[in-house]
């Protein structure tokens, strides 16, 4: 029998329709109806009397009081489901390492999106407002960033979205017209481009520097490997000259003896 994901059934299946609560200890009625054993247990205590147990789902009703046997296949979907709502609780919290949302009180979520206009970092719940309310259309959110305060103008407390190159450093509107008045300026961003592309042209000279050394050293091997290949048929030729001379030798100190 194929085994069914927790995720693929309604929560509300898995509701004691007594207490509203997920089922403890689930029981199954006659009538194919599942709840709590102490919920249905204290509902049929106050029908004793009638000697006439109805089901509080369907009202469907039963005479004698019916002996309730434990539902095994619930019992284990549910156990499965409160570890999956654990699971995931415990993963919405933000943990070491984590951004934390600045909305939340108590304990802090793990936040999705830092707004760089409220300045601030936001959980999936506090981040709705930017997607539902007409206010926040401009508001422009990045990924989660823990290092916000380090992107704010610590003078006039306003994000560091331009660059002077002048000094060398980010500043942020208000300093363009106070201190660095006149100075060579652009944003943020296209300072940042710009380097980006000046680091992958390097990338690419770098590259480029590393094959044509590859190619060099290729050359240079198959330029030994040929050296190697003459000297060793050199090597070869020459002991086959030396072996022919003395094997001729060896013939014409034969026939000399025989003449003696």
């Amino acid at each position: 029998m194929a085994s069914i994901s927790v995720d693929q059934l309604s929560v509300v299946q898995f509701i004691c329709p007594v207490c509203l609560d997920l089922l403890k200890h689930p029981v199954t009625t006659p009538c194919g109806h599942s709840f709590c054993k102490v919920c249905i247990n204290r509902f049929w205590d106050q029908e004793d009397q009638r000697r006439i147990y109805s089901c509080p789902q369907c009202r469907e009703t039963f005479t004698p009081r019916p002996v309730l046997g434990r539902n095994n296949i619930l019992v284990e979907v549910v156990e499965k489901l409160k570890e999956t709502e654990l699971h995931a609780s415990a993963h919405s919290y933000a943990g070491p390492g984590d951004v934390e949302c600045d909305s939340c009180i108590g304990r802090k979520h793990k936040a999705v999106h830092t707004c760089l206009v409220c300045l601030a970092s936001f959980c999936e719940d506090h981040l709705k407002p930017h997607y539902q309310s007409p206010a926040f259309k401009k508001h422009k959110l990045v990924e989660a960033c823990a290092e916000l305060q380090e992107k704010i103008c610590s003078q006039h407390d306003k994000l560091l979205e331009i660059f002077c190159r002048t000094d060398q450093s980010f500043i942020c509107y208000l300093c363009v017209m106070d201190e660095h008045q006149g100075h060579d300026t652009v944003s943020a961003v296209a300072e940042r481009t710009e380097k980006q592309n000046d680091i992958k042209e390097e990338q690419m000279k770098s590259l480029q520097r590393i094959q044509e050394k590859q190619k060099m050293v290729q050359e240079l091997k198959q330029t030994v490997d040929t050296i190697t290949r003459r000297s060793q048929a050199a090597v070869d030729e020459s002991e086959k000259t030396f072996t022919e001379l003395i094997s001729s030798m060896e013939k014409k100190r034969t026939k000399l003896q025989q003449f003696r």
